[in-house]
């Protein structure tokens, strides 16, 4: 009988993390300045970022060390544990194996403190005594919060207005770690005062939250931006959620045929996929899949272009799939994958076929969470419901075919503090919402000319 769980030691816990880029073929193209449209160097970005974060941003190194001081904090939750989805596996009665990395294990509930840990790190290191940042569902604000805390960092969030509607908890959990959190828009940044003028009602998006922090940052020299997705250090950082994955896999015996991951910016599904996408570039077969709202589908219908990273203009141009920075989506549950752009690197990797992406609409993920949470215990985020939608999907592929699959998903945070959204579900007060083909012409209509 295979173990339920599988655990590492705490000296397990993965020394380097591991850079895509270094076997990326072709890589993507440079960031380029917002005003010259040029290729943006370290200087460009030195206004608002720690120097040893540009070098990440850029390096070509393979693997890259992770600080001791990270190391030490890493271990209050680290390596998170792997379960067999046993429970589930049964219910379904599929032959496939289906396991899921738990990194709601973390003090923040998510998989986003592998990453606030070592920004503030590198900004504390740098003199920075200050850090401007964008929440959307509250997951990135609570662990920027917490590593801020950590560090002696002073914190300032701007968390989209539907969620800091939506997430009142989410808001008192980063106030508890001393974070100052404003709803966006807010009346303190020309960027919101503007949105504001335009839609006193607007419910916001990650876009023009990450419009007010940047102009926050840039503004103030005691302040730097941290981002919680979308650059290649955010998600050089998540790798240590894949490479444990692969360690637990193998004390099972197995290898995972498919690995999937919720994406709005692409952090949760580049951590668990990445380490594997190494072995798939050296000839490995397996199958990545990052998973988005209907409401918001990057991947699924957005171009491949050059657009800001903000819904003002204030950040380099992407390389990425868009809906156009001035897309605002829908307020869905799911507020961590309100995105209008995507990663570069996820963007580059779908681009070229290493990644598939898929869409769903928000009831049938809750179904899929539901149902997840009735076997297996845990109740996921709204945004990891898109994950367990698609693994459970592709085991009853595995029931039909009567396949012995291996599948491995990233359950990347808990939804304790999501349960009004569960409420609405439950009394079937959810609507799904599929954004016209049209408004997202017109979003699209209005990006930069190249």
């Amino acid at each position: 009988m295979s173990d339920t769980k599988i655990l590492l030691p705490e000296k397990e816990i993965p020394g380097q993390w591991y850079n895509i880029m270094a076997d990326m073929s072709p890589l993507p193209a440079p960031p380029l300045h917002p005003a010259t449209k040029k290729p943006a160097g370290p200087d460009d970005l030195s206004a608002i970022f720690p120097m040893a974060l540009i070098e990440q941003e850029m390096s070509a190194e393979r693997w890259i060390t992770i600080p001791d001081e990270v190391l030490d904090i890493y271990a209050l939750w680290r390596p998170t544990p792997l379960y067999r989805a046993k429970r589930l596996e049964a219910l379904l009665k599929t032959p496939a194996h289906i396991y899921y990395k738990y990194e709601g294990a973390s003090p923040a509930g998510s998989h986003k403190p592998n990453t606030a840990v070592p920004q503030a790190f590198y900004n504390k290191k740098a003199g920075i005594t200050r850090i401007a940042t964008e929440t959307g569902a509250g997951q990135w604000g609570s662990a920027i919060a917490l590593a801020g805390k950590m560090f002696g960092l002073d914190v300032t969030v701007y968390m989209v207005r539907v969620s800091y509607d939506q997430k009142p908890y989410r808001k008192i959990a980063m106030e508890t770690w001393g974070a100052t959190v404003n709803p966006s828009p807010s009346s303190l940044t020309h960027s919101g005062r503007k949105a504001l003028e335009s839609d006193p009602d607007t419910p916001g998006s990650l876009g023009l939250a990450i419009s007010e922090a940047v102009e926050d940052a840039a503004t103030h020299t005691d302040t730097n931006y941290a981002l919680g997705s979308v650059l290649n250090h955010v998600l050089l950082h998540q790798t240590v959620i894949g490479l444990e994955a692969k360690k637990q896999l193998a004390l099972a015996g197995e290898y995972p045929d498919i690995v999937i991951g919720c994406c709005g910016g692409g952090s949760n599904l580049g951590g668990i996929s990445f380490p594997f996408l190494y072995d798939k570039m050296s000839g490995k077969e397996v199958r990545a899949i990052a998973v988005e709202p209907a409401s918001c589908p990057t991947l699924s219908k957005g171009e491949f272009r050059y657009d800001f990273g903000d819904t003002a203009g204030l950040t380099p141009l992407l390389m990425m799939y868009t809906l156009g920075h001035d897309f605002m989506p829908p307020g869905i549950h799911a507020g961590g994958l309100r995105y209008h752009g995507d990663s570069p690197l996820v963007s580059q990797l779908c681009r070229d076929g290493i990644i598939e992406a898929r869409a769903y609409h928000q009831i049938s993920c809750f179904e899929a969470a539901v149902t997840f949470a009735r076997s297996e215990g845990i109740i996921p985020a709204p945004e990891t419901s898109h994950a367990i939608r698609a693994a459970i999907d592709e085991a009853l592929i595995c029931k039909e075919e009567g396949k012995e699959k291996c599948i491995l998903f990233n359950l990347s945070g808990h939804g304790y503090l999501d349960l009004a959204a569960y409420g609405d579900y439950l009394d079937g007060k959810l609507i799904d919402y599929e954004y016209p083909e049209e408004m997202i012409r017109d979003s699209i209509s209005r990006l930069p000319v190249m």
